[in-house]
Parts: structure tokens; sequence; C-alpha cells
């Protein structure tokens, strides 16, 4: 029996590179982002559901992002039924994971781990973390979106405090040694229970 580990944070607090962290101390990896992708590809299981209700939304044999975003800001209620249509498609591809994986600890990469429920779904919880402005600085660096889209997604997501209040760990992001060692940590203490148990 593996042990599973949420990780979660809110947009630019360093999730991405914290989960390559934990892959190359050899755990195996569960990416939320990454399994929407393959859904979303030419072939992608959510490709042929969407476009029953959604036929715009489909570019090329593949769902198109850019697509859903004007659908959704044209129908508040599209959201909804998107979500209905992709969740259980992710949750599937989690499950494939879980079967195929064979490390001790499992990372579920998950930006809306609690805003979704999926905390009750793992054994522990880390939340990865910095200063709101070192959040905003990231965010904007990357050049992909404004700041009001930025305050937008923001506003959508827990606020960090309340995610790090509910986590078992919080790793602070600030720097890539410090994150690593914190990682190493957290792994170290998920062995020793595993050991005892």
């Amino acid at each position: 029996m593996s042990f599973v580990l949420g990780l979660t944070g809110s947009i630019g607090m360093g999730k991405s590179t914290t989960a390559k962290l934990f892959a190359e101390a050899g755990c195996d990896v569960w990416d939320a982002d990454a399994a929407v992708h393959r859904l979303y590809e030419a072939g992608g299981a959510a490709v042929e559901p969407l476009r029953a209700v959604f036929p715009d939304a489909i570019r090329d044999g593949a769902v198109s992002r850019d697509a859903l975003k004007q659908i959704i800001g044209q129908d508040p209620q599209a959201l909804k039924r998107i979500e209905q249509i992709v969740h259980p498609l992710v949750g599937l591809d989690r499950a494939e994971f879980r079967k195929s994986a064979t490390s001790d600890i499992l990372v579920f990469d998950i930006p809306l781990l609690f805003e979704t429920g999926g905390n009750l779904a793992v054994d522990a919880v880390a939340c990865v973390s910095v200063p709101p402005e070192v959040q905003e600085q990231r965010v904007l660096a990357r050049g992909t979106m404004t700041r009001d889209q930025f305050l937008q997604i923001s506003d959508k997501q827990l606020p960090d405090a309340e995610k790090r209040a509910q986590s078992d760990y919080v790793i602070i992001t600030d720097t890539i040694d410090h994150a690593r060692r914190q990682v190493h940590d957290i792994i170290a203490k998920i062995r020793e229970g595993l050991a005892l148990a």
C-alpha cells in the first residue's frame, strides 16, 4: 500500500517545481493539469463528450482551452457542465496512475485540492507557499497574464493562509535548495511513519 500525499498551492507558489523535486526524490507524481491536457488532446477521452455539449470548443480534433474560456465567459453555467464531464475522466486517469505506480509515496499534484474536496481522498496534504508579493512577481514574470487575470484566478482559489492551516506540511518555496530540503524532510517523516505502521 502506497502513502498518498496531496500537493497543492495557489498559482505562482512553486507547485510544479516542488512536484519535480518529489519526482527527483523517487516518488511517483500524478499531475492533474497534465491529465486534463491528455484528456483534451486529439483522441483524448474528453473530446467527444465535450463535442456533444459544446461543439464550438473542438478545434482540429482537440478541445481548445481558449474556446472553453469564451464559452464560460458567455454562459456562467457552462463551467459546471464542463466540470461534470471532465472531473470523472480526471478521476479515471488518477485511478489508472494509482494502479501502475510503484513508489511507496505517491504525490497527487492538484491545484484545487481543497476546493474540490480532493483532500479527503489523500493520506496527508503538503501546501507550497511564498509571500503574496513573491507570488504576484512570479506569475507576472511569466508574461502569460495580466495583473487583473492573476487577481481573478487568485480570487477563485482558497486563500493561502487557509490552505496552509488545513495542510499537514507547508513547503516554503523561496529558493530551490530550501524547497528541496523540506521535500526530503517530508519524505523521511512519511517513510518513518510507514515503517512504524
